[in-house]
């Protein structure tokens, strides 16, 4: 049987090329979102008519009770999980920290920080060799801005990622002899909705020239990293982080 994969986030952007390229090396998958049901169902039937079993799945990941339904979903139709990549993410509009208040800050740990924690501790449940399973690959994804505080702009959605970083050093040592692998990617600048919801849809654009290889990253090559992880060519690789961020 192919591998499961559960991919949270999937309908659009990197989610929804990471989809795609899993498509194509055989993946099984569960394509987890929020809100966007039409980009979701698009993408679900471009993958079907790949011959790519897949299904979706409405989940607030933060939102422990739809997690525990989701991955149940995952259990029924496929029996099985073999990967997870944590995708989902939001941010809010730029503004510096003393603009805002608890209330954003809850919101976007939640999503960023609970979610990802919550989809990770289910995942390891199945994937543990202790517990009867094969085995499995997670990967986190993080960014940039967890390294470069996104002043002026992000600062809690930063500090969010660094938490995801933090958990991805730590789970990777502590299921390592359980069969279970643990990664993250950490894209920079790249072309997909989220800058939109933060309240500026040129971002990339304007930022670009501060990049060392001089433009923006494209969803893509983002899932090629997450695919890389994902593989047995990474075999031997835990606890790691990949930029995917141009020099940035």
């Amino acid at each position: 049987m192919s591998k499961v994969l559960l991919i949270t986030g999937a309908s659009r952007g990197i989610g929804a090329e990471t989809a795609r390229l899993a498509a194509a090396r055989d993946y099984a998958i569960c394509l987890n979102y929020r809100h966007d049901t039409e980009a979701a169902d698009n993408l679900l039937e471009w993958l079907l008519e790949e011959g790519c079993q897949a299904f979706t799945f409405q989940a607030d990941v933060a939102d422990e009770a739809q997690v525990m339904a989701m991955f149940e979903a995952i259990d029924s139709r496929f029996g099985r999980l073999d990967a997870l990549v944590n995708n989902a993410g939001v941010l809010e509009p730029h503004c510096d920290l003393v603009e805002m208040t608890p209330e954003r800050w809850r919101r976007v740990l939640d999503v960023n920080v609970v979610g990802s924690f919550l989809c990770a501790r289910e995942a390891v449940k199945r994937m543990s060799t202790a517990n009867g399973g094969n085995g499995g690959v997670i990967v986190n994804v993080s960014s940039r801005a967890a390294d470069l505080g996104s002043p002026h702009e992000y600062i809690d959605y930063a500090a969010a990622k660094g938490a995801v970083d933090s958990m991805t050093l730590g789970l990777a040592r502590e299921v390592a002899s359980l069969g279970i692998r643990v990664n993250a990617v950490k894209p920079g600048l790249i072309y997909t909705d989220i800058h939109a919801a933060g309240g500026e849809a040129g971002r990339v654009d304007r930022l670009k020239a501060g990049v060392p290889m001089q433009r923006g990253g494209m969803p893509a090559e983002v899932a090629e990293a997450i695919l890389w992880l994902l593989s047995d060519a990474s075999a031997y690789t835990t606890g790691s982080f990949i930029d995917v961020s141009g020099g940035r």
